[in-house]
């Protein structure tokens, strides 16, 4: 079986006759025909009703119309992927992106770079999409084993703390680790900058566990929990119900720019520069 065999089916019933399949396909009616009896006889059933006047799909033909149509579209948005991926960039994050300069990050790219789409993909994973193939960059402020990748230092965040509105700490201007030790703690263990190690062994908080930063957000706005978190959270996700503190003795947050080694994209040092400003701003 191969494509010919799959296109020449679905041009047959769309264009009603062989003949016409041939004209759009770019073939002769005989191509058409040995395609179409390759198929059959590599599937082992009837695909088409023919007469005189009228060409119908039988039931099993009705079936793999549905499936040849389905993978052909796939191989177009395959072709599609492969001839356009250097006219679009995508970045990858886990929680945030770029914070409080994400939107000039978005508009300066625009202006500056208007061949190529810039895309924001947010994934659940340790590399921000980076390793599934799911974008070309990806900011990460999880500990990674960075020499896997190429990348840059953007910045450092302070840390803050996300606590319920209503809760006392959320009057307070400033916290302190120790004033969480008493709490419960929701840490994203895949994703998230946050551990326990923060806390001395014999004074740490009660952990529990999440893998999403909605369900980090719902577990604080709820009056359950508490959260540590970069400086990025506060500016992308804002919630009713949350509100958030800076930490004064957490350390900070390293804040990367990756990207693959071997073959990265060509708008990658572009990307760097303009974020690298950015941050220096």
């Amino acid at each position: 079986m191969d494509i010919r065999q799959l296109r020449c089916l679905v041009e047959i019933v769309d264009s009603g006759t062989f003949t016409d399949a041939g004209i759009a396909l770019g073939v002769s009616q005989a191509a058409v025909s040995r395609n179409l009896l390759a198929l059959e006889r590599e599937l082992g059933v009837r695909l088409l009703h023919r007469t005189s006047r009228s060409l119908t799909p039988t039931a099993a033909g009705v079936r793999v119309l549905a499936r040849a149509r389905q993978i052909l579209a796939e191989l177009d948005e395959l072709v599609t992927e492969a001839t356009t991926g250097h006219t679009r960039l995508r970045v990858g994050h886990a929680w945030s992106a770029f914070g409080s300069h994400t939107r000039e990050f978005q508009r300066r790219w625009a202006a500056a770079h208007a061949g190529v789409e810039l895309q924001l993909i947010r994934t659940n994973t340790t590399t921000g999409g980076l390793a599934e193939g799911l974008c070309d960059l990806a900011v990460v402020r999880t500990q990674l084993e960075l020499k896997r990748f190429g990348h840059v230092l953007l910045t450092r965040e302070r840390r803050y703390c996300a606590v319920p509105a209503d809760d006392p700490l959320a009057r307070k201007r400033g916290l302190i680790l120790d004033q969480l030790r008493d709490r419960t703690l929701v840490i994203d263990r895949r994703t998230g900058s946050t551990t326990a190690d923060l806390w001395p062994a014999d004074a740490r908080p009660v952990i529990e566990y999440t893998q999403d930063v909605d369900d980090w957000l719902a577990a604080i706005a709820s009056g359950r929990c508490v959260g540590v978190t970069p400086e990025a959270t506060t500016t992308q996700y804002r919630r009713d119900g949350v509100t958030y503190r800076p930490l004064r003795d957490a350390p900070p947050v390293d804040v990367h720019l990756i990207w693959p080694h071997d073959d990265p994209h060509p708008a990658t040092q572009p990307a760097i520069q303009l974020l690298t400003e950015l941050y220096q701003e």
